[in-house]
């Protein structure tokens, strides 16, 4: 039987699903304003894409502890409102002829640094709509929908382009967030705020315990600051001092990092070297996405009957084997059942692998740091993605795509090993520091992460 998780839950897959959409919807239009509207040349369009996450990740660095101390849903809808505008404000300066490059690189900024602070917020107020016991059931949805996004949108923003123009699915992806935020302004029920605690010193593992602050009166800029900056912090101490969260991050920093990385140099590959047609291309990209719905709609069920370690473990090892297969890439069509296939099965085991991933991360966040943790997890991601993509660059420009592709498959073999091990996952970090260093049990929490 389908597993009912509330109308709150509804509404709130509901808001992610339009968002999502309008995202892949309107995937590839800013390169393409860049190239076919502002002239800008290579250079300018792929500092589009990593400039706005590297820049996107520093200006985000404060979010974690702003977004924990406010009311989540509020900032949900505000992140949202955020996006809308920021996207409507492209459309509108085309009408006028004011658009420029600066503008597309701003609103990049803007809308992946909100995007950083809506996922910290969401994941914490998720804890309030989903009960624990259907996390996993409920991870799989959101997984099941960004992948059906992902095989639909593109195809579908393509056409729009291809009738009306890009900037018809800028104008798409903006009104999808305005839907997102009317949406979850539809959820009923209270609202979640971590409460302001005292700033407490933690101690780092093989020193003395941490001692409070000095007894005195501080002046209230003091405060502020000393706890903007050790807040700031929190979320990647939080990571690093769990053993089986240090080591789902390293991993997911590397694979996804790699991965990414290859994506582009596999569309100079097969448009530019191997001239595949652009139908083709599309293909080889949202129908291997279709196994990702697959994977995520399977993932409880594997859970159920092996175990989770077991899945996770399994699908980890195949998600990180299944892209050297992309290396006997060639032209023609053999190729392209090549890429179809490899990607495909790589996606499965994504579907798979995510939720269980984004399970266990939320199990093991302190219910009062939730938004701290996922506001580190998704900067790093950012920076590590723009780091490699440059890296793998500039290995293409003095090799060849398809060796640094290789290459990426090659160290992709090597990601396993920063698993978590089995000794690690049944005793996650359920309280956030207090006096002494020690560690407190906060009230049971539900825990779902969107995304």
């Amino acid at each position: 039987m389908r597993t009912r998780l509330g109308a709150g839950f509804g509404w709130l897959w509901a808001a992610y699903a339009v968002s999502t959409y309008g995202t892949w919807i309107a995937f590839g239009a800013f390169p393409l304003l860049a190239v076919r509207v502002l002239h800008s040349p290579a250079f300018a369009v792929s500092l589009l894409g990593a400039a706005s996450l590297v820049v996107a990740a520093g200006v985000a660095i404060p979010l974690g502890p702003w977004v924990e101390h406010r009311n989540k849903r509020s900032v949900l809808i505000a992140m949202d409102l955020v996006r809308f505008l920021a996207m409507a404000s492209v459309p509108a300066a085309y009408l006028f002829d004011l658009l420029s490059y600066g503008q597309l690189l701003a609103v990049s900024v803007i809308s992946a640094t909100a995007g950083i602070a809506f996922t910290a917020a969401s994941g914490a107020y998720l804890k309030h709509l989903v009960g624990p016991e259907h996390l996993l059931v409920a991870n799989g949805r959101f997984e099941g929908t960004s992948w059906m996004a992902t095989a639909a949108g593109p195809p579908l923003g393509g056409a729009l382009i291809g009738l009306l123009g890009p900037v018809v699915t800028v104008a798409t992806d903006a009104v999808s967030y305005l839907l997102s935020a009317l949406g979850i302004l539809q959820i009923g029920g209270g609202d979640v705020a971590a409460p302001r605690t005292q700033v407490l010193l933690t101690p780092v593992p093989g020193t003395a315990p941490a001692r409070t602050a000095p007894a005195r009166t501080a002046a209230p800029h003091e405060a502020a600051t000393s706890a903007r900056a050790l807040g700031m912090l929190n979320g990647w101490r939080f990571i690093f001092r769990d053993r089986a969260l240090r080591r789902l991050f390293l991993n997911a920093m590397t694979v996804n990092g790699l991965i990414m990385a290859t994506s582009p140099l596999l569309t100079v590959l097969l448009l530019d070297e191997y001239h595949l047609p652009a139908w083709q291309y599309g293909l080889a990209f949202g129908l291997p996405a279709l196994g990702g719905l697959a994977g995520a709609r399977s993932c409880a069920r594997l859970v159920t009957r092996y175990g989770q370690y077991r899945v996770l473990m399994v699908s980890g090892w195949l998600r990180s084997i299944f892209p050297l297969g992309l290396a006997l890439t060639r032209p023609g069509v053999a190729g392209l059942v090549i890429v179809i296939i490899t990607e495909a099965l790589l996606i499965i085991c994504m579907g798979v692998f995510n939720p269980i991933s984004a399970t266990e991360r939320l199990r093991r966040a302190p219910a009062d740091h939730t938004a701290q943790i996922l506001s580190a997890w998704s900067i790093s991601s950012k920076v590590a993605q723009a780091s490699l993509m440059a890296i793998w660059g500039g290995l293409a420009t003095f090799t060849s795509p398809l060796t640094a592709i290789t290459a990426a498959g090659v160290l992709l073999l090597g990601t396993p090993l920063c698993l978590p091990r089995r000794t690690h996952l049944p005793d996650p970090v359920v309280g956030a520091p207090a006096e002494g260093g020690r560690v407190t049990s906060p009230e049971a929490g539900k825990a779902v992460s969107v995304g």
